[in-house]
């Protein structure tokens, strides 16, 4: 039998109270009032009373104080009319209590600032502090910092369900909180805030949060863009030059970081792996709209900077360029005649809109006509504003020349025209029919897909050793090798035009050999991307062709395969060619959905070190792409932590890095937060290539062998439940939601790779997302507690080496601190309740039983090998947001169950769909990391 009982109910320990934390239950006081006044006047009495019935009955579970069948019975039969505003009031709730939340974490570290306490871990300040006490020499540092590059990749996978008028309304609302809470406030100003505060409550709550349709990937471009204005170009151009600046003063005349550590990528319009919608239209407008954003961007602080630079040669001695650039510059005004700077940066601007005009299909509006000549590379442009410095400095104004100046020359010299660098990625099965298309059309060989392994890798390799194109101009092609190529030759106009930094990577998906890497290095060759070269000249390519190895036995056979690759001669000359550095991405989310989480994080682990052994044996420079996910089931997690959990040699001073979905928005929307994960983002990477964080020393190879066996134990566990036990892809359909996340419009993409229903073809986030919603959360832990219960037995000397590797090693460490994270926010009595939705009672039970069963098991071997009595046990932040919000998460698991079991039972009405749509936005808003 399926258990409904109180006793499912997961009741973590109180957090510890202080002033600060009172202030955080004050917050959530008045936000949650002004929320329930407006309830109350915008949908009435009868609907306010059962929202407060439902809040209070949910705070009484969670005390134990009733049984959940009682709160069960509170929505039975709920009319759907009624049903929405209470999810609408609960899913608000939980997105003002996030807002709360990220506020008392930011008064937190501003009272560590005051307090002048020791600077916390992942900060930068805390990195350079580690790095003064390892003595280390510049030419270690030089040598290993060489080429340094953090790139977080803005992916548009479909978790991300908010619009942009909420977060504008969150944005306000958060201005109007951190006004509340100066000391200056005085009560008539505090009655102010509060009516501002009830004013964007009121406007959010009348805001539909449910898309109508579904976005198009043009409006997923602008989504992807907006973060720029909204945080990047503050940050990531100081941050740079703050960390250049602070590791020259370390190392001085080493040239450390002399181009930008700190640089951006994209996916959106590029990556068509599954999506039909990405054309060549669609890489045109995602790269012009980059080079839109950034161009836009400079002109408008040329603008600015003009304003500010108002010195007259009268007064000040200007260099002999900048009068240069002022006579070039077509500003005859007499107004300006003893203004040099002015008619200088009019004739930069000047130039750049002839940029623009070039490269743009729309002018930026502080575009300057003066029938200039365009800049061609942004070095041109860097160059000039350089000039502009130089001179500042030459008569004192260096004060002047390191304020918005400074911060617009770092920023040309980390965005370019170009912004970021779209990557290009598809699937090795496109790749493969389409080269076997054009080899056939060019009498090459007529079936290629009927050659063993070694015969294709002939044929590929000399095709890459001829400048001979396969096709002529006026051949006849299929849909699929017409629109791939046109793609391909649209990244190539955009390399013409905005640079080779435009689009630097494509990205073969679910890549297991040597021709799947082949095949899209053809590809870029038929392109005229790619120049095999000749006698005389090496071959050439702005375009790195990345593996991406997802599955556990692509993982495992990766370093085979990138050695393999780099045995052919060709391609190692083109990548000599390309500085002997060679990126490989990790696929997270589907190693996870193929092993399980246990089995998905060590085959990483193990990945990288053969990798790393492979760079090291064949004399080249790795960088490693990591694809994770915002779920920590997708590889998501703390990225300072996962970074220093990287194995050694991994991430020497590189990594690539995606950001998607609702992490986007938590990390991005505003400087304060940008700063902060950019900051762990390179204080990481940094102390990884730098400093010995593995702490193994020479227990290494035994922690890895115990590693290797309990992952082999896990991965029999997880596959025994989700390929050997009956009934359980049906179990997991009818369970979850599914099949209705399908219909939720949050992204451009479909759910499936395929139009089949097999397991191996649903891409990993609705597989994630599903058992989220149902607050089973399997891909975050399930086999896990097996694995670790079988290994250790009942041997304490086992039970105490585990704690030991917890306890210094930052890899275990880090998997099961995710691990809890993941299963304090699960509650097997929930599932139990999605359980229900199961109409054959026998699967349902021996489902259901099997995830009940080794959810305590796995909580049972966490506390057994930490020590702690509670899974949010080092975990302060998890504690008190389990404490405080979890409860009001309780009502929209009922009603979405309860919804479900409507709208399969036949009533299907555009109500019932909508409501369904708000709980799933509701609980993926309140859930943020695993949502």
């Amino acid at each position: 039998m399926v258990p409904t009982s109180s006793e499912l109910v997961n009741t973590p320990a109180a957090p510890r109270t202080d002033a600060d934390e009172e202030l955080l239950r004050e917050d959530i006081r008045v936000l949650g009032g002004i929320l329930g006044d407006i309830v109350r006047e915008q949908s009435g009495d009868r609907v306010f009373d059962l929202v407060e019935k439902a809040r209070t009955e949910s705070f009484r579970l969670r005390r134990s104080e009733i049984d959940r069948s009682e709160l069960e019975a509170l929505f039975d039969g709920i009319d759907t009319a009624d049903a929405i505003p209470v999810v609408r009031a609960f899913s608000h709730f939980s997105l003002l209590a996030n807002l709360a939340e990220d506020l008392h974490r930011e008064r937190r570290r501003a009272i560590y600032r005051r307090e002048g306490a020791e600077p916390q871990d992942s900060t930068l300040a805390a990195t350079y502090r580690k790095l003064e006490n390892a003595n280390l020499d510049t030419s270690t540092v030089a040598e290993r910092l060489e080429g340094a590059l953090v790139s977080p990749v803005i992916t548009a996978h479909p978790t991300e369900t908010r619009r942009r008028t909420v977060f504008e309304a969150i944005k306000r609302i958060t201005g109007l909180m951190r006004e509340r809470h100066r000391p200056d406030v005085d009560d008539t100003d505090r009655e102010r805030i509060d009516l501002a505060l009830r004013r964007q409550v009121l406007t959010l709550w009348q805001t539909a949060v449910i898309r109508l349709t579904r976005p198009r990937l043009e409006t997923e471009i602008d989504v992807g863009l907006r973060y720029y204005d909204m945080s990047l170009f503050e940050v990531i151009p100081a941050l740079n030059a703050e960390i250049r600046r602070e590791l020259r003063s370390r190392w001085p005349n080493s040239e450390l970081l002399a181009e930008p550590i700190l640089r951006t990528g994209s996916w959106i319009g590029g990556d068509r792996d599954g999506n039909p919608y990405v054309t060549a239209e669609v890489v045109r407008t995602a790269t012009r709209r980059a080079a839109y954003t950034a161009i836009g961007y400079y002109l408008a602080e040329l603008g600015q900077l003009k304003q500010e630079l108002s010195m007259s040669d009268r007064l000040v001695t200007v260099s002999d360029t900048v009068n240069a650039l002022a006579d070039a510059s077509g500003d005859e005004s007499p107004f300006r005649s003893d203004e040099p700077y002015r008619r200088a940066i009019n004739g930069i601007m000047g130039r750049l809109t002839a940029t623009a005009q070039r490269v743009l299909d729309e002018i930026p509006p502080a575009a300057r006509e003066a029938g200039l000549d365009p800049y061609i590379r942004p070095g041109e442009l860097q160059a000039d504003l350089t000039a502009i410095s130089d001179s500042l400095r030459g008569h004192s104004d260096g004060i002047l020349a390191d304020d918005r100046l400074a911060t617009l020359i770092e920023a040309v010299h980390t965005f370019g025209f170009h912004l970021s660098g779209l990557d290009m990625r598809q699937n090795s099965d496109t790749h493969e029919k389409v080269v076997a298309e054009l080899l056939a059309w060019a009498g090459v060989h007529d079936d290629y897909t009927s050659l063993d392994e070694d015969e294709r890798v002939a044929i590929l390799a000399r095709e890459l050793g001829t400048r001979r194109p396969l096709l002529r101009p006026d051949a006849t092609l299929s849909d699929l090798a017409t629109g791939e190529l046109g793609i391909i030759r649209a990244a190539a106009h955009a390399i013409d035009d905005l640079g080779a930094d435009a689009v630097p990577h494509y990205i073969v998906s679910m890549c297991s050999s040597v021709s799947d890497m082949l095949e899209a290095a053809v590809l870029l060759k038929e392109a005229g991307i790619l120049d095999p070269g000749n006698i005389d000249t090496a071959p050439s390519s702005p375009v790195r062709v990345v593996p991406l190895f997802e599955t556990i036995d692509d993982l495992r056979h990766g370093a085979e395969t990138l050695r393999a690759t780099l045995d052919v001669p060709g391609y190692r000359e083109l990548v000599r060619a390309q500085g002997d550095r060679h990126e490989v991405m990790l696929g997270y989310s589907d190693s996870n959905k193929d092993g399980g989480y246990l089995t998905a994080n060590w085959a990483l682990y193990r990945a990288e070190l053969d990798l790393v052994a492979a760079a090291q044996e064949t004399g080249i420079r790795l960088r490693l792409f990591h694809g994770r996910g915002g779920t920590v089931g997708r590889g998501g997690g703390p990225s300072y932590e996962a970074i220093l959990a990287q194995p050694p040699g991994a991430v020497n001073g590189s990594l690539r890095i995606t950001e998607q979905g609702e992490v986007i928005s938590a990390k991005y929307a505003e400087p304060g937060m940008a700063r902060r994960n950019l900051e762990s983002l390179l204080a990481a990477t940094v102390e990884s290539t730098l400093l010995d964080v593995e702490g193994l020393g020479d227990n290494a190879e035994r922690a890895y062998a115990i590693l290797d066996e309990i992952a082999d134990r896990s991965r029999d566990a997880y596959t025994d439940l989700v390929q050997r036990t009956p009934g359980f892809l049906e179990y997991f359909r009818t369970s979850t939601p599914l099949a209705e996340i399908g219909a939720l419009n949050i992204g451009s993409r479909p759910s499936s790779r395929k139009q089949t229903s097999s397991l191996a073809d649903l891409r990993a986030i609705p597989w994630v997302l599903s058992w989220t919603q149902s607050r089973v959360m399997l891909p975050g832990w399930y086999g896990t507690g097996t694995a670790l219960h079988e290994w250790v037995g009942d041997n304490d000397e086992r039970l105490a080496e585990l704690s030991d590797l917890y306890r210094r090693w930052p890899f275990f460490h880090s998997v099961l601190s995710n691990m809890a994270m993941v299963l304090a926010k699960s509650d097997v009595g929930l599932a139990a309740r999605y359980a229900s939705l199961v109409p054959d009672t026998a699967v349902r039970d021996l489902v259901y039983g099997k995830l009940r069963d080794e959810h305590a098991r796995t909580i049972a071997m966490y506390k057994a090998i930490t020590g702690y009595d509670d899974l949010a046990g080092d975990n302060p932040a998890l504690q008190r947001s389990v404490h405080n919000r979890f409860p009001y998460l309780e009502p929209l698991n009922h009603l979405q169950v309860e919804l479900l079991r409507r709208y399969r039972s036949g009533d299907d009405s555009p109500l019932v769909r909508r409501a369904i749509h708000m709980t799933m936005n509701g609980l993926a808003t309140a859930l943020r990391n695993t949502g």
